[in-house]
């Protein structure tokens, strides 16, 4: 039928095959040969679009090859083989389907060319993905997945209705660049299709469904998790909506708002979904400048962000393995039974707080030096502010206090072999990138004119990673950094975990005395009736008693007469 399979297929496929293949190492060998299956359907492909067909006079393309499209299937597909790998362990196929169903439609809409096709996939995501959240098994991962799935369809919901007014305003359905404009009627469809996008992406005030339900995940969950959701609204985002201005300031705010947060986090893995958020906003300001270099900057730092944020993730999860516990004041003193985990931390920690020759540098700076090129004055010290940040909260904290700080006398076996060569290919990808950017350069969207390591950008960079790193010392050492210890910390999500429930709590206390109080009220009224009824009809009343027959005839006269009266008058 097609000319070209598309890779979601395919995820789909070996997703309907996957439990009938009893044998576990079978079956986690299968899954494996999934992401690598799927790479090889495009990895020669010629930009163009392919598998095209007409449904219902719509044009459905649900393979458009091009330069964007395909760094971003690249860096899922291999999001996807070192997820399945790190899960080697695991024997619940319900994970295993939905690891393979979330990458397949992550990767679906990535090569979507049409907005039906995105929308499909887009919520084919959110449903496959919940699963790795429920796949808990517990009450409060029930309850967290719910209100992740809310909030994801929701996003779907309207995209799709975004999607329609976008048809009807302007009869096209081409998943191409789109003007925001003004607030209005006849920009609806965009506006709506721009806040759907922003949802995925966890822009201000609607980001709170990350920090809550990525640290409710299994262990394996969360790194699957970390890969394909946001990101899928980054390249959604960078595909519909290059160079609006209004993401600038969205993406700088997305930048500083978690330092906060991040700091006063006991869970680690909540810390590292904090991070998510402010990485995130580079990103957003780079699509937002709109600038060749800027929208470089973006898709480097998209696919830099997945590897070293899975690293850091794996890492947490394998101690979070082998420890049960993610949270920074049960931890500690593991570099002594975890080292070569606690390496790997390290290199993902260096490579988010971009150090030079780590991914994160080389990514980093395109953006910051689109910026700079653009005049941004304010944006660069923003995302400068945002970098410090990102080191104190990822760079340091994650790794000091799981590994280092205080010894809390755990002794614990080093994580699986499958999840340090999982961690080990992240980590590669890490360091190569950082020493030999060239080879990311060539696959980014436009042609790359840009030399990351001069003199002045690698000491300015070193100086300023010096100065964070010794206030941070200066913190702990005076007693001053916000101390670790048992909590729940909620941000804009205590409207809705807390004020919500409460107002309808209340609503419901006060419908529930209403009904009460009508209740009391209409038995009392009934219960008066009756009284009336019973002294009436009841042995003692008038209409109980026997009437002489001489009373009856006159009543009867008079019920006739008073007939007769109204009959002719």
């Amino acid at each position: 039928m097609f000319d070209v399979l598309s890779p979601a297929l395919v995820y789909a496929g070996g997703a309907a095959l996957t439990p009938f293949i009893l044998n576990e190492r079978l079956r986690q060998i299968f899954m494996l040969t999934i992401p690598v299956l799927a790479l090889s359907l495009f990895w020669n492909l010629h930009e163009g679009t392919y598998a095209v067909f007409n449904l219902m006079n719509m044009q459905i393309g649900l393979m458009r090859v091009d330069k964007l499209s395909f760094i971003f299937g690249l860096i899922f597909s291999i999001a996807a083989f070192i997820s399945v790998l790190y899960a080697w362990h695991v024997k619940d196929k319900l994970q295993q389907v939905a690891t393979l169903l979330y990458a397949g439609a992550a990767i679906g809409a990535v090569f979507a060319a049409d907005l039906v096709t995105l929308f499909v996939f887009w919520e084919a995501t959110a449903i496959a993905s919940v699963f790795l959240i429920w796949a808990r098994r517990t009450p409060g991962a029930y309850y967290t997945g719910m209100r992740y799935l809310i909030i994801q369809i929701s996003s779907g919901v309207i995209l799709l209705g975004g999607i329609i007014l976008q048809y009807q305003q302007t009869g096209s359905l081409a998943f191409d660049a789109m003007t925001l404009g003004s607030f209005s009627y006849e920009n609806a469809g965009t506006w709506a299709i721009f806040i759907a996008f922003g949802i995925k992406c966890a822009f201000p005030l609607l980001h709170n469904w990350l920090q809550d339900a990525y640290p409710a995940a299994t262990v394996t969950g969360t790194v699957t998790l970390s890969a394909f959701t946001t990101k899928l609204a980054i390249y959604a985002l960078a595909r519909g909506f290059p160079g609006t201005e209004l993401l600038i300031y969205i993406g700088a705010a997305m930048t500083l708002f978690p330092i906060f947060f991040a700091a006063i986090e006991n869970n680690l893995r909540r810390v590292l979904s904090y991070s998510i958020n402010n990485q995130l906003g580079f990103m957003v300001v780079g699509i937002g400048i709109g600038t060749p270099l800027a929208l470089n900057g973006t898709v480097a730092h998209a696919f830099c962000h997945i590897l070293y944020k899975s690293l850091l993730f794996m890492s947490v999860g394998a101690v979070m393995f082998r420890t049960g516990t993610s949270k920074a004041s049960e931890l500690g003193g593991l570099y002594k039974s975890m080292p070569i985990t606690m390496i790997f931390c390290i290199i993902g920690a260096m490579s988010i707080s971009a150090f030079p020759l780590f991914s994160g540098f080389v990514s980093k700076s395109l953006i910051l030096s689109a910026a700079a090129d653009q005049g941004q004055f304010w944006i660069w010290l923003v995302l400068i502010i945002a970098s410090v940040g990102v080191l104190e909260h990822s760079g340091i904290k994650i790794p000091y206090f799981t590994f280092f700080a205080h010894d809390t006398g755990k002794r614990v076996k080093e994580a699986p072999p499958h999840m340090l060569i999982a961690m080990g290919i992240a980590a590669f990808f890490c360091i190569g990138i950082g020493v030999y950017p060239q080879a990311l350069y060539a696959m980014l969207p436009y042609d790359v004119d840009y030399v990351p390591y001069t003199t002045s950008h690698v000491v300015s960079q070193l100086q300023l990673l010096m100065f964070a790193g010794l206030a941070f010392a200066m913190l702990i050492r005076f007693g001053l950094y916000p101390p670790e210890f048992r909590s729940v910390n909620l941000d804009f999500d205590w409207l809705y975990r807390r004020l919500l429930p409460s107002i309808f709590r209340g609503l419901a206390r006060m419908i529930e005395r209403s009904w009460h109080a009508m209740t009391r009220l209409a038995l009392y009224r009934l219960d008066r009736f009756l009284v009336v009824v019973y002294r009436a009809h009841g042995p003692q009343g008038p209409l109980a008693r026997t009437w002489p027959t001489g009373s009856m005839v006159l009543w009867i006269a008079a019920l006739l007469g008073t007939t007769l009266l109204l009959t002719y008058l």
